[in-house]
């Protein structure tokens, strides 16, 4: 059997003080129904950016309480399958964004969208649809839906789509898990600071490593393995971020720092999720030729 967790179930911040809404056992497969980053604020190019209640950003459909999970964890979730809506927005917000220093006005842009294209005006994209939104809860602060850390939250990862495994460090009896934010289509950076942003149906498998998790998220696709970390400036994301890697080198291929620093620089992709929230999201991504998930769990 299935689980479902309606939109009508959503959370504005990761929180143990978060009731659960719906509870699974590892092997469950759970489809959580999401709301658009605005709360279904935006309808229509004709909206008003003045008028939208920012304290209903980045909403996450759950919690979903997982049987068994307990601190010290990890919580792996199989994303199996994304459908979104067939109808997304882009804005555009004064003082923000990567060029908030300029003059720009406000814009809302509406976009027609489906699982395998984006229609940008006259242009026709290939769709990508991704979870912006993906976490848990932290084990003591309340963490807004809009920012991210090491339980996960906002961290607008492009290659977060169907086929691809998220582990996150479980800090809280049951994980509380809650997704949401979807986008057809998302570039590396999210430079205007908001994507296709839409609705839509995210099919999960949850499942679950006893006794030990990583230093920060990290996400599994058929080709590569990647780090999912965060700073207060991007310098410091990309700091955090290599020296995982390279110690994660050191021990999947057995060499000191200096080799692992030197091979580094050969298959480490270093890769911009988003520098536009406060906190920037990083990550690097390592070929599974040279690591396996376990590998980061001896670091």
């Amino acid at each position: 059997m299935i689980k479902y967790i309606s939109k009508k179930n959503i959370i504005y911040k990761f929180s143990s003080k978060n009731k659960p809404v719906e509870t699974a056992l590892p092997g469950d497969m759970v489809i959580f129904e999401t709301i658009d980053c605005l709360s279904e604020q935006i309808r229509s190019e004709d909206d008003s950016i003045s008028t939208i209640d920012w304290g209903r950003v980045n909403g996450a459909t759950g919690p979903l309480y997982v049987e068994g999970a307990e601190p010290g964890d990890t919580l792996i979730v199989k994303i199996l399958d994304i459908n979104v809506s067939d109808k997304a927005f882009l804005v555009t917000v004064p003082g923000h964004g990567v060029l908030s220093d300029l003059k720009f006005s406000s814009k809302i842009k509406m976009l027609k969208t489906s699982k395998y294209t984006t229609t940008f005006g006259s242009l026709n994209i290939k769709s990508n649809p991704m979870i912006g939104t993906i976490g848990v809860a932290p084990a003591y602060d309340e963490i807004p839906c809009g920012d991210l850390g090491r339980h996960g939250g906002n961290m607008d990862v492009p290659i977060l789509n169907a086929g691809s495994i998220l582990y996150l460090p479980v800090s809280v009896k049951g994980a509380l898990l809650a997704l949401g934010d979807l986008h057809a289509l998302q570039a590396d950076g999210e430079l205007c600071v908001s994507a296709a942003e839409t609705s839509g149906e995210v099919l999960v498998r949850v499942e679950l490593i006893k006794g030990r998790q990583p230093r920060y998220p990290i996400l599994e696709n058929r080709d590569i393995i990647a780090i999912l970390a965060f700073g207060n400036t991007i310098d410091e994301a990309i700091h955090a971020v290599t020296q995982y890697a390279v110690e994660t080198l050191m021990v999947s291929q057995k060499l000191s720092f200096e080799e692992a620093y030197m091979l580094g620089s050969l298959i480490v992709n270093l890769r911009i999720n988003q520098l536009v929230d406060p906190k920037k999201g990083v990550r690097a991504e390592i070929p599974k030729d040279f690591v396996k998930f376990e590998d980061f769990l001896s670091v």
